[in-house]
């Protein structure tokens, strides 16, 4: 059996024989939700590639203590993916970044579209963003990720075109775009994965991307939902 994995920010680079404290939420949830005991094997990671390996040595009802057996420090990807999900009506955007996550995307930015239903206005930028944080914490845990992506700044369509050029690959999913297997990617640097709400992109947002630099891109002939275009261009680019 695989360990479960839990987060915690402030985890440093530690010793093989060495104890480290869980705290917090996820010491709650390992012993109320996940009632780990004590012997039990189990991982520690700080979101940033640091992943510790121990077992259970000692717990009570807010605290957890872990035996250290193996400590990795992973490597970022040479080449990374950042998703940049159109507001979507219900829980559609969730389930892509969701999903994105347990297929390895570094980092997530919500983007306010012409064409967006759900709009995240004033104090709704600061919530939405939170709820996505915890979605992807969650989904690093389930997949065993060591990397907790990042979710940014909501973004309108203006000051996507404007961080266009801070990418070495801008893509944006359309059915009038070139076909996949036209595609070259870098073999290093940062693709930005650009995916549109249910009503899908206007053409003054694709004609102000394609001025900034982008590649059009469309996935076939069939149209995907916004909560699976996403991760399935993000699942053919990874497999490539």
């Amino acid at each position: 059996m695989v360990e479960p994995l839990f987060i915690q920010a402030n985890l440093v680079t530690t010793t093989i024989g060495s104890s480290v404290l869980l705290t917090g939420d996820e010491a709650k949830h390992a012993i109320a939700v996940r009632r780990m005991r004590i012997g039990e094997a189990i991982q520690l990671s700080n979101g940033y590639g640091l992943r510790v390996r121990g077992t259970v040595s000692e717990l009570n009802k807010t605290t957890l203590t872990v035996l250290v057996d193996s400590v990795e420090k992973e490597s970022v990807p040479k080449l990374s993916f950042v998703l940049v999900q159109a507001l979507a009506k219900g829980d559609r955007d969730e389930l892509a970044i969701q999903t994105a996550t347990e297929l390895g995307i570094a980092a997530v930015i919500p983007w306010q579209s012409e064409r967006s239903i759900s709009r995240w206005d004033g104090p709704k930028q600061e919530k939405g963003r939170s709820r996505w944080q915890q979605i992807v914490l969650e989904a690093t845990k389930q997949s065993l990720r060591a990397f907790v992506p990042e979710i940014r700044q909501v973004l309108d369509s203006t000051e996507l075109a404007q961080v266009a050029g801070s990418f070495d690959l801008f893509l944006v999913l359309d059915a009038s775009g070139a076909e996949l297997s036209s595609l070259v990617l870098p073999t290093s640097g940062t693709v930005a994965i650009v995916v549109g709400p249910e009503g899908g992109i206007s053409e003054a947002e694709l004609e102000r991307f394609s001025k900034a630099g982008a590649k059009v891109l469309s996935l076939g002939a069939g149209i995907l939902r916004t909560s699976t275009a996403g991760p399935a261009l993000l699942a053919a680019l990874t497999l490539r």
